[in-house]
């Protein structure tokens, strides 16, 4: 029998393919087309990315970084630093879906909650113990306090943290599928954000009186 190409069946079984079908788009990095492209950090147009350096501009130099070795201050609210390997400071990593971080964290610091939209994450302990969890889309928290040579997982765009619960200093090294995971923290979203979000908005989203919100915002006004 041979089924018209206009009727309901053709065409639901056009969908189901389409459907079944992959899709390289789902990837968190679309795929590179070239060998490499390292970043023109200052072109004034980006379309997903950076358009390429020349490639008679390029030298060895850029396929190689070296803003791991110090170690960061961490002097900050959180007691922790976050050092960036992404496309900004190591414009190498431009269309090749690869990033990473070094976090260093004081004595009870921590790298407070928060999501990385465009990758999922994964990291390793270096030193010390650091307790490391994500809640689920169904609420559901996961966590586990890690030694040195440990590693986790976090799945793309979950609420994470990391916090060091040993009694000296801590170090973890993290990885991204993408070149620039972006980071959504949620304290600073929250409470810090320019302009700011209303206070009757996060009264209600919180159940607490004003005078709360504002004792919030103040230690994030700096």
């Amino acid at each position: 029998m041979i089924i018209p190409s206009s009727s309901p069946f053709h065409m639901l079984s056009c969908l189901v393919m389409l459907l079944l079908l992959p899709f390289p788009s789902f990837s968190a990095d679309p795929d590179a087309l070239q060998d490499f492209c390292i970043a023109n950090l200052n072109a004034s147009i980006s379309v997903n990315g950076f358009p390429c350096k020349p490639a008679s501009e390029v030298t060895s130099d850029n396929f190689f970084f070296d803003g791991f070795t110090k170690e960061g201050n961490t002097s900050s609210i959180f007691g922790s630093h976050i050092t960036s390997g992404n496309v900004f400071s190591f414009p190498g990593l431009n269309t090749l879906g690869i990033s990473m971080n070094r976090v260093d964290f004081a004595p009870g610091g921590m790298n407070p909650p928060h999501s990385h939209p465009r990758a999922s994450e994964t990291g390793v302990v270096i030193k010390g113990k650091l307790l490391v969890g994500f809640v689920t889309t169904g609420n559901v928290y996961h966590s586990k306090v890690l030694s040195a040579g440990e590693m986790f997982v976090i799945p793309r765009g979950l609420v994470h943290f990391q916090k060091n619960v040993g009694k000296k200093k801590a170090l973890a090294f993290t990885a991204f599928n993408s070149h620039w995971a972006g980071s959504v923290v949620l304290p600073l979203n929250i409470f810090a954000s320019k302009p700011s979000i209303p206070d009757h908005v996060l009264t209600k989203a919180f159940q607490v009186e004003e005078d709360i919100i504002h004792t919030i915002k103040s230690k994030f006004s700096s």
